[in-house]
């Protein structure tokens, strides 16, 4: 009796199992925590504003994309709080903290709004419009999409740095500096910039106010890194992320650790997963891969600002097929990331 063979089937047998389990647990798509209420047409971008008083009280503020879109607010419940309705093709949306404008400290958001050329600015929490930006001016090519704002730590100036629907290598990008007049915010064109493949379109924007970089996603090639402040110039840092993705590369977002590290999260779009870089050193390449449930994401937002029982490390927000927005526990995720560098 040859008792070898099947003592090697049996063990082949439950090595094949455990295989799958293990490719099976690291597969699983994380659940979101919360999923929000529907918009009117098709969400695409979100921000994260942290009430000064009560972090529990937080806002999501996203925008809802058509030619009679809007601004939303949601509570970290998902429910609909306020809403500025009838803006024209909304894009993206980021917000900053401490605008002096009439000589109060005032929270902002601003938006995009494609077919006006604009961006609007609202005063948080109330979404109150207390500026515009006429944007692109000149240029044939114009229909503004991308947006992230940037506060200078040290001089304390903001710029908004914009992007459009297409632009040509080397000026695709706009930056502008934000300044009061007449009691309302407008910006001053400071500098052209960007680098592109050519090969889609650039929409995403990010801004690592600390470290003082830009990212942006040149959404058939690879990530791109620039200073953030226009003095130190307009050369290129580095690219990141080639290769990495299975299609378009979308939405940025970065979770500070401390003052120097963290975590820099990209929307790998039609993998329905994010890709995940080190903060401090992206050009490392992919640390991890997090498969998510939020369905061709291309906005995100991340806060490592604890947020209540609930949500004590903060939380991940992404923009999902099907109308709403996806609040993730940033301890999912970080699980995820923790595990797939301890290999």
């Amino acid at each position: 009796m040859n008792i070898l063979k099947p003592i090697t089937a049996l063990t082949v047998a439950l090595f094949l199992t455990a295989c799958s389990s293990v490719g099976n647990f690291h597969q699983t798509k994380l659940k979101p925590a919360v999923v929000t209420e529907k918009v009117m047409h098709d969400t695409d971008d979100p921000a994260i504003w942290i009430h000064p008083n009560d972090p529990t009280k937080s806002l999501i503020i996203g925008t809802d994309k058509d030619t009679d879109g809007g601004l939303y607010a949601f509570d970290l419940d998902g429910k609909i709080v306020n809403k500025v309705p009838n803006l024209k093709r909304p894009n993206n949306v980021d917000l900053r903290y401490g605008f002096i404008l009439n000589g109060q400290k005032t929270d902002i958001a601003a938006v995009t709004e494609r077919e006006t050329n604009k961006v609007k600015i609202y005063a948080l929490p109330e979404l109150k419009e207390v500026g515009e930006i006429s944007v692109f001016e000149g240029e044939a090519q114009r229909g503004p999409m991308g947006i992230s704002l940037y506060k200078n730590p040290q001089t304390q100036e903001f710029y908004a740095i914009v992007g459009r629907k297409n632009g040509p290598s080397g000026t695709y990008l706009w930056q502008y500096k934000l300044v009061e007049n007449n009691g309302k915010i407008t910006g001053e064109l400071v500098r052209k910039f960007g680098d592109f493949s050519g090969k889609k379109e650039i929409e995403s924007i990010a801004v690592d106010d600390v470290l003082g970089y830009i990212y942006y996603s040149d959404e058939g090639f690879a990530v791109h890194q620039y200073y953030a402040d226009p003095e130190k110039g307009n050369n290129e840092l580095m690219t990141f992320g080639k290769g990495d993705f299975k299609e378009d590369i979308e939405g940025i977002s970065i979770y500070p650790t401390s003052e120097q590290t963290g975590y820099i999260l990209v929307s790998n779009q039609q993998a329905d997963t994010f890709n995940v870089y080190l903060r401090e050193n992206p050009a490392k390449g992919k640390i991890a891969e997090i498969p998510v449930s939020t369905l061709e994401s291309d906005g995100s937002d991340v806060t490592a600002v604890p947020l209540g029982e609930k949500f004590p490390k903060g939380i991940f927000v992404a923009m999902s097929n099907g109308k709403v927005f996806h609040i993730y526990d940033w301890r999912q995720l970080e699980e995820r990331i923790l595990k797939a560098l301890a290999k």
